[in-house]
């Protein structure tokens, strides 16, 4: 048999506001794993590693987590990775398969979030992200804000001084995901806002608005990955998503070099070079994706990583906004069917994990009201400062 990998399972839980979701950590990675087992059709039992994303906990939490799915002594690993924990979980369980360390594993991520902007968990010690905020702070002087919407912010100024992107344009894309939560019914949020009520909600840092942000969440998502071996002996084809193409990638000496730009400063450089080893494994390219679940933590990181996974030329990002070509009935790939980050909200952990989740129910025609007609290359996006950058490519299984 082929090293080849498939998606077999998946599972989540609604994404909560912090402090007013039912439970704790332990429940909703009870819930998200056993969904997904119940969607693969397999036991606990069959699971022989499994890797367990998040970012706020003490050590073992993963291991808490995962023993309400069964007690069989496998290897599990806890993995952060900033806002990226929930792919590289999902990597780490693809790369155990590959290579050949096991049949079937598990990719859980989870969250219990504090309310309110992110901030500094040790103050004790090196901050991760010192590098990138005092390189940006050379670029952009600090204004006090909240630092992840500053950093996102000052990339969206840097785009809009350079290649004449507007408030409105990033606007448009906090209004799109806002309406494709709408049929979501494990979102965060599922309202739907005027373009006007987008851009008057209140300022955060410009030009990012509050309904430009995405918000802290609780919850949790799982997917299961398994050989070829192992979907043909379980005879699981008609539902197996194959995992074509993925990439981890890091910081580049881009990040912080002389001529560097806040837009670098936040990942555009890791994204790009993501998404092509990605490409290059999946043997397709940006013009072959229909749908995409892209981090869009802030409505301007969607925009500029538009132009990091190749969906349009450097600068040019905001045609896509002015053509509406990355919803529904446009030319582009569907982009954020789910929400997003900004709507269905962003429990670190599980972000990667909902996003993968979202894309094998598109792969497999079961997304309802969010389906995206014909979609057979879904590409997904997961990026956390610090830095680490998973670009993943399905199709489903031939």
């Amino acid at each position: 048999m082929s090293n080849r990998t498939y998606v077999i399972g998946v599972g989540m839980t609604k994404f909560d506001k912090p402090g007013s979701k039912a439970g704790d950590y332990p429940d909703w990675v009870e819930e998200a794993g056993s969904k997904a087992l119940e969607d693969a059709g397999v036991p606990y039992a069959e699971i022989e590693r499994a890797a367990a994303g998040y970012c706020y906990g003490d050590s073992t939490a993963g291991q808490r987590a995962v023993y309400g799915l069964g007690l069989s002594g496998i290897p599990i690993v806890n993995v952060n990775n900033n806002c990226s924990t929930g792919s590289s979980a999902l990597l780490m369980a693809r790369e155990a398969v590959k290579g050949g360390l096991a049949e079937c594993a598990l990719a859980v991520g989870f969250e219990k979030m504090q309310r309110g902007s992110l901030g500094v968990g040790y103050e004790d010690r090196a901050n991760p992200l010192g590098r990138h905020t005092d390189r940006m702070a050379e670029l952009r002087s600090p204004e006090g804000h909240p630092f992840a919407p500053e950093m996102f912010g000052n990339a969206g100024r840097d785009h809009m001084q350079r290649y004449g992107s507007t408030p409105e344009h990033f606007a448009w894309i906090a209004w799109k995901n806002h309406k494709h939560s709408a049929n979501n019914p494990y979102a965060q949020f599922q309202d739907v806002y005027t373009l006007e009520e987008i851009q008057a909600s209140r300022m955060i840092h410009e030009p990012l608005t509050k309904l430009q942000c995405s918000p802290t969440s609780d919850g949790s998502a799982a997917a299961i990955v398994a050989s070829e071996r192992f979907v043909d002996e379980h005879d699981l084809w008609d539902q197996a998503i194959e995992i074509v193409g993925q990439a981890m990638v890091t910081d580049l000496s881009s990040t912080f070099a002389v001529d560097t730009d806040c837009i670098k400063i936040v990942g555009s450089e890791m994204s790009r070079e993501a998404a092509r080893q990605a490409y290059e494994e999946a043997e397709v390219g940006p013009e072959d994706v229909d749908v995409c679940e892209l981090h869009d933590c802030f409505s301007t990181n969607e925009l500029i990583s538009y132009e990091a996974l190749g969906f349009a030329g450097e600068g040019e990002g905001q045609k896509l906004v002015e053509t509406e070509a990355v919803t529904y009935g446009g030319e582009g790939p569907v982009i954020n069917p789910s929400g997003g980050l900004i709507s269905k909200g962003h429990p670190l952990g599980a972000t990667g994990l909902a996003q993968c989740a979202e894309l094998n129910w598109q792969l497999r025609g079961k997304a309802d009201e969010r389906q995206v007609d014909g979609a057979k290359v879904a590409l997904q996006h997961n990026i956390g400062l610090g830095g680490a950058a998973v670009v993943t490519v399905y199709r489903p299984a031939s």
